[in-house]
C-alpha cells in the first residue's frame, strides 16, 4: 500500500515535532521501572514538579504542549539531568516562543521584570522597552507580555525579518544554532552504518530557503528495508500523521534515530535491536514516484547531521 505524500514543509515541520515529543531525556536515575513512575504535580499556577522517572517529552505529552516549546521556556534544564523536585515552568496555550523570538509571556504570581529576565536571559530594560505600553510596577497575573531574546529586537511587534532594531541587531531564525558543536558528540557517535544498503541523497541534512532545518531524505529501490544504525532500543514503532510509519530507536549516550515514511514496521516497541538489524520496509511516495526514506539523527531531542556519524 503506497504511502501518502507529504503535503508541504509546514505540515511536515508539525510532524516533526510529534517526532521531538519522543526524543525527552530520562529525569533522575534513567533506570527507573515504569511502575515507579508517578505524574509530575503542579505547584501553583503554570509549574509543575519534577517525579522519580519524569522526562522532559512526558511532561510535555501530559501538559498538551509541544516539547520544544516546553524547552525554550525553561531554557536552564538539561533533559538529560532532571532532578526529582525540580520546578518547570509550563507554558500556556496563550504563550509562544518562535525561533526567532520574541517570546509571547504571560504573568504568573510573584512575577517582576527582573525575575522573567533572569528566566530568559536577558534585561529587564529590554522587556519594558518591548511593552512600552505596561507599567511595570503594576504587572497583572494572566497578561501577555513581549519578552526578547538576548542579543534580539526590543521593539514590540516587529517581526524579525525587518532589519535591524535601534541599539541591536534583528534576531533571526537560524536553527543551526541550536545544533549541538562537533565537539559535544559522544565518543561512540562515529562509524555508524548508513540506514540503506543502496541508496542516493536526494535532500542533505540543513536549513532550506527559509532557515527551516530539514532532515536527510534518501531514496532507493522497492522491497528496500531501513536498518539500525547502531544498537539501541525502539522507543516507538507506529503510524504518525504526515510521516507514515516511523520507528525511532534510542541509542547509548542520549542518541536517537528516526526512520520515516516506512511501509511496515519490522519492529516493536521495547525491542532491544542490533547494528543492522532491519527496522521497516521502506515505503512508496506516490508524489516523487520513489521509494523515499525520511532518516533523522539526534542528540539530546537536537538534530545533528547523519554524514558526522555515519561512515
Amino acid at each position: 500500500m503506497a504511502q501518502r505524500p507529504v503535503a508541504g514543509k509546514g505540515r511536515l515541520a508539525l510532524a516533526l515535532m510529534l517526532v521531538a515529543l519522543l526524543l525527552g531525556g530520562c529525569a533522575s536515575r534513567p533506570d527507573a521501572p515504569a511502575s515507579a513512575r508517578t505524574s509530575s504535580t503542579a505547584e501553583g499556577s503554570g509549574w509543575v514538579v519534577v517525579q522519580r522517572g519524569d522526562t522532559l517529552g512526558e511532561i510535555a505529552r501530559r501538559g498538551g504542549v509541544p516539547l520544544e516549546r516546553l524547552q525554550r521556556f525553561n531554557p536552564d534544564a538539561d533533559s538529560r539531568r532532571l532532578a526529582v523536585g525540580q520546578r518547570l515552568l509550563m507554558p500556556t496555550q496563550q504563550e509562544r516562543a518562535p525561533s526567532g523570538g520574541p517570546y509571547r509571556y504571560q504573568v504568573r504570581p510573584g512575577d517582576t521584570y527582573s525575575s522573567i529576565a533572569r528566566r530568559f536571559g536577558t534585561r529587564s530594560s529590554r522587556i519594558q522597552a518591548a511593552n512600552p505600553g505596561v507599567e511595570p510596577t503594576a504587572l497583572r497575573v494572566g497578561q501577555v507580555l513581549q519578552v526578547p531574546f538576548a542579543g534580539g529586537t526590543a521593539t514590540a511587534g516587529r517581526s524579525t525579518s525587518a532589519g535591524a532594531s535601534s541599539g541591536s541587531a534583528s534576531a533571526s531564525p537560524t536553527p543551526r544554532a541550536s545544533l549541538p558543536d562537533p565537539g559535544d558528540l559522544p565518543r561512540s557517535a562515529r562509524n555508524w552504518l548508513w540506514p540503506l544498503e543502496d541508496y542516493r541523497i536526494v535532500r542533505a541534512f540543513g536549513a532550506d530557503g527559509r532557515g527551516t532545518l530539514q532532515p536527510m531524505l534518501l531514496a532507493t529501490d522497492r522491497g528496500a528495508q531501513a536498518r539500525a544504525v547502531a544498537d539501541g532500543e525502539v522507543r516507538f514503532a507506529d503510524s504518525m500523521r504526515q510521516l507514515g510509519e516511523v520507528v525511532i530507536i534510542h541509542h547509548a549516550e542520549n542518541l536517537q534515530s528516526v526512520y520515516a515514511l516506512c511501509e511496515t514496521p519490522r519492529v516493536t516497541n521495547g525491542d532491544r535491536v542490533s547494528r543492522g538489524t532491519p527496522v521497516c520496509e521502506v515505503g512508496y511516495s506516490s508524489a516523487s514516484e520513489r521509494y523515499d526514506l525520511l532518516f533523522d539523527l539526534r542528540h539530546g531531542g537536537k538534530p545533528i547531521d547523519p554524514r558526522r556519524v555515519l561512515r
